[in-house]
């Protein structure tokens, strides 16, 4: 017989990594007493292009740093390791097949579940997993009756995660970094450290000028 497991996940590009997305995957472990959370950085989300300043293995490792302390993270690398363009159905596709057993919980935004019918073979995401939604500040209302609509045309499961609301934002703390402003308590120290260490998110830099008679 199958093992079975209630594990969680939290996919994205983490370009960085902040307690935002970590609030939200600890609240779903306790909320919905889950045996673990899986971290899936994202590898070529169709959706959006990943700054080229920051390689696969920087967001990688501020995922490390951000995770080590907490025994019920798991870093996965289900999406990195796959080639092109990376879809949430092929990768619980792949988990189920994997792990018969295991039941799945996606955590996602609310602005994800607003655009779920956009992505591929959004019924079949809605039968492998359960989704955990997690509200942004004034969606209250629009957001359940998201919920009511996506669970009755595809007769699915969907929960509201009782987490506070972090507006905090990867492209934020992107600029704030350009900019020279504080990243201090958006993010786990570590991570702080790592974008100041490999100077990650600095203006480009501009063009050399040629010295004379070089």
């Amino acid at each position: 017989m199958a093992e079975h497991k209630k594990i969680g996940i939290m996919g994205g590009t983490f370009n960085p990594i902040h307690f935002g997305h970590l609030l939200l995957a600890e609240t779903a472990f306790h909320q919905f007493n889950l045996d673990e959370i899986l971290i899936m950085p994202t590898k070529n989300p169709y959706y959006k292009k990943i700054s080229n300043s920051v390689t696969e293995e920087d967001r990688v490792a501020m995922v490390e740093l951000a995770i080590e302390d907490n025994v019920h993270f798991q870093l996965s690398k289900e999406e990195l390791n796959r080639e092109g363009t990376t879809y949430t159905v092929e990768t619980l596709s792949h988990l189920t097949v994997k792990h018969p057993g295991y039941e799945y919980y996606f955590i996602m935004g609310a602005d994800s579940l607003y655009h779920i019918e956009s992505w591929k073979d959004p019924e079949k995401i809605l039968e492998m997993a359960t989704i955990v939604v997690a509200g942004r500040a004034g969606t209250g209302t629009s957001l359940s009756s998201q919920i009511e609509y996506i669970e009755n045309k595809y007769d699915a499961t969907i929960y509201r995660l009782n987490s506070p609301v972090l507006e905090i934002s990867s492209n934020d703390i992107r600029r704030r970094v350009r900019d020279g402003e504080s990243i201090r308590y958006l993010l786990p120290s570590k991570v702080v450290d790592y974008i100041y260490g490999h100077n990650l998110y600095q203006p480009d830099p501009p063009e050399e000028v040629q010295k004379e008679n070089e």
